[in-house]
């Protein structure tokens, strides 16, 4: 155990490694200099991890460890703040109700998922489920009509917070009796005049043009297709025999169909939790690191096999770059 590690352990050590120095950083934390290096002293050899180097000109230079501190450092004093203010936040009675949106394509089973963990949080809260087309839930969610929504990107208002909690593979659906699915992998070739099935653009705009930029990619382009509301209407043509279609690795199908990947590319559909950053429940937050962490948790009914990506996840900016100058740095994904 860890327990002499406290928060004031890493927020100062935080402030040495993004202020690139110990002069700065106490400037920051308006402590005295021989009191953060005190700090820091005591951090570094109770670890027996090394963050950084001193420089002859009275600076540092991160090591591999010290690079890696930042945004785990980072994780943690924001998990903090974040238990903070959800309990600031119950303990004022400002949390009455929550309203809960997703969209017909995410799976249900992480919708409910979701709705559980906060009932452990809270559990004399209700809890109010919204279904509806992507447009919708964001309209509601920047008027204070609903709190939250799981949902698949992209999001279009940059106001909305996206934390993105998973990421599935798309994958061929068709009938299992069918001449091509004796093959385990599909070829590109093998789409060509049998996937006939998309998403209606009207209901799912980015969904339906994701797919088509995917099957773009392989250089197929689909002039006229049937059209699916739903996951489950999507399914029911392929078993009907309409054509293939693409769906997310998973997903629960009937015992007429199967799925196969595609030989050379990594088609991925992300799925978040989106929020107004302005306006949300406190609570929220801390869903969410619960959420992460039980997707990635070995024997979880929820557990998927995924990495996140690092492209579509919205960080809180920093004041000074981890990265030496001149190089730019990475948005990280951290789980919880």
């Amino acid at each position: 155990m860890n327990d002499w590690a406290e928060f004031r352990h890493f927020r100062y050590l935080l402030a040495i490694v993004e202020h690139e120095g110990f002069r700065a950083a106490a400037e920051y934390l308006h402590t005295a200099q021989p009191n953060l290096s005190a700090q820091a002293k005591q951090f570094q050899d109770l670890s027996d991890i090394h963050l950084f180097e001193r420089t002859k000109d009275g600076g540092i230079r991160l090591t591999e460890t010290g690079v890696a501190f930042g945004p785990i450092a980072q994780g943690l004093l924001d998990a903090r703040d974040e238990a903070m203010a959800a309990l600031v936040a119950i303990e004022r009675g400002e949390i009455p109700s929550l309203r809960f949106g997703s969209t017909s394509l995410i799976d249900q089973s992480l919708f409910h998922a979701c709705c559980q963990i906060h009932k452990e949080i809270l559990p004399n809260c209700p809890i109010f489920p919204t279904h509806g087309d992507m447009p919708q839930l964001e309209e509601e969610l920047l008027a204070g009509e609903i709190d939250a929504a799981v949902v698949t990107l992209p999001v279009a208002d940059p106001s909305l917070r996206v934390e993105v909690i998973r990421q599935d593979r798309l994958v061929v659906c068709l009938r299992r009796d069918h001449k091509l699915a004796a093959k385990q992998i599909f070829e590109p070739s093998d789409l060509h005049e049998n996937l006939k099935i998309l998403y209606n653009p009207d209901r799912h705009f980015h969904a339906h043009q994701r797919h088509r930029s995917c099957l773009r990619e392989i250089g197929i382009e689909i002039d006229r297709y049937s059209r699916a509301n739903h996951p489950s209407e999507l399914r029911e043509l392929v078993k009907q025999g309409y054509g293939f279609a693409l769906v997310r690795e998973g997903s629960k199908i009937d015992d007429e169909l199967t799925t196969r990947p595609i030989a050379g590319v990594d088609w991925k559909v992300s799925i978040a939790v989106i929020y107004n950053e302005k306006s949300h429940p406190k609570t929220i937050p801390v869903l969410v690191r619960h959420l992460k962490r039980q997707l990635t948790t070995p024997g979880s009914k929820t557990t998927v096999q995924t990495v996140l990506s690092p492209t579509t996840i919205t960080t809180r900016p920093r004041k000074r770059p981890l990265r030496p100058k001149g190089k730019e740095s990475k948005q990280m994904s951290l789980l919880s």
